[in-house]
């Protein structure tokens, strides 16, 4: 057996030695016992720290450690994917560069993957979060798992093994918009989930901003459905009954009582309701077309700047 193992990096030079060490300390014993090799793949997401000297320095004298380095920052979905590309193992890995993925659940992750299991995946409890935040994620799940498709686990996130059928499977979604939880969840096949601790950082501090994590909501929320746009049509056909409603009310009322001169708080809240409603529904719109745009154009995922690896990527045919 082959193994790729895949660790997007950004901004990761104090964790780098340390995650490097800890793989080869895991998978060098775990490989000799069950026969099997394995290579590392570091994928620089533009980083605008050390990380590309060190990932240079680190795989200089071995032969296992790839990397790849991107001209700018294109977002750690891009990083996986070029690494699901230029991956040759039967089975991949994905993991994150801070530790906060444990290295010594690899090899569980394989047994599981001997057994037919095509995705391994990690659930994490939320030991140590604070409650609201534990709260928070759960009632987002809650709202995306309404509204979209496909169903994503809270705790469920990229650490995973795939089998080659898997990982080709993902390679063959070209979308420019990827949103992995979501195609994870999407491709199916047979799926076996592993509970772990929930771990600290290693050392350097987490990239997500609440901004970023905002961003990555919606995108969850967008990627796999059209029913937000299915919500502007109900809220749309709602207004319109009311405000016909309304309409017939006024005139009977004009008809029996005369013209009533104030009216002035419900004309108000009329077109701040109708007014917001639009404006909420163009944004929405707004969404979808914007996804259009960037398909339409058929950029690149990704642009590399750098590598030591000389294979050509996979592509789907």
């Amino acid at each position: 057996m082959y193994l790729s193992v895949i660790i997007p990096c950004y901004n990761e030079e104090s964790v780098l030695a340390i995650t490097h060490q800890a793989l080869h300390d895991v998978l060098g014993k775990d490989a000799k016992e069950h026969n099997y090799d394995y290579q590392l793949i570091f994928i620089n997401d533009g980083s605008r720290d050390n990380t590309l000297s060190i990932l240079k320095e680190l795989c200089e004298n071995d032969p296992c450690s790839h990397y790849i380095s991107f001209s700018r920052n294109f977002g750690k979905e891009s990083a996986m994917l070029a690494g699901l590309e230029y991956s040759s193992g039967e089975c991949v890995v994905i993991m994150d560069a801070d530790m906060q993925h444990p290295p010594k659940l690899i090899p569980t992750l394989i047994s599981y993957y001997e057994e037919g299991y095509d995705q391994v995946v990690t659930k994490r409890n939320r030991t140590g979060d604070a409650k609201r935040k534990t709260a928070l994620a759960k009632l987002y799940y809650k709202i995306v798992n309404s509204l979209i498709d496909v169903k994503l686990d809270d705790g469920i996130g990229d650490f995973r093994l795939l089998s080659r059928n898997a990982a080709s499977a993902l390679l063959s979604l070209t979308e420019y918009n990827r949103f992995s939880k979501g195609l994870f969840s999407w491709i199916g096949f047979r799926t076996k989930v592993v509970e772990m601790e929930n771990s600290e950082r290693a050392a350097g501090e987490t990239k997500w901003s609440v901004r970023s994590l905002l961003h990555y909501g919606i995108e969850g929320i967008i990627s796999f459905n059209n029913k937000p746009l299915r919500i502007c049509f109900y809220v749309g056909t709602v207004l319109i009954l009311f405000s016909l409603a309304y309409i017939l009310y006024l005139l009977v009322s004009y008809l029996f009582y005369g013209v009533d001169t104030p009216g002035y708080f419900t004309t108000i809240t009329a077109v701040l309701l109708i007014g917001g409603t639009q404006l909420f529904c163009i944004g929405v719109l707004g969404e979808y077309i914007g996804r259009i745009y960037y398909e339409v154009k058929r950029r690149p995922h990704y642009i590399i700047d750098d590598t030591n690896m000389d294979m050509k990527p996979y592509r789907h045919s």
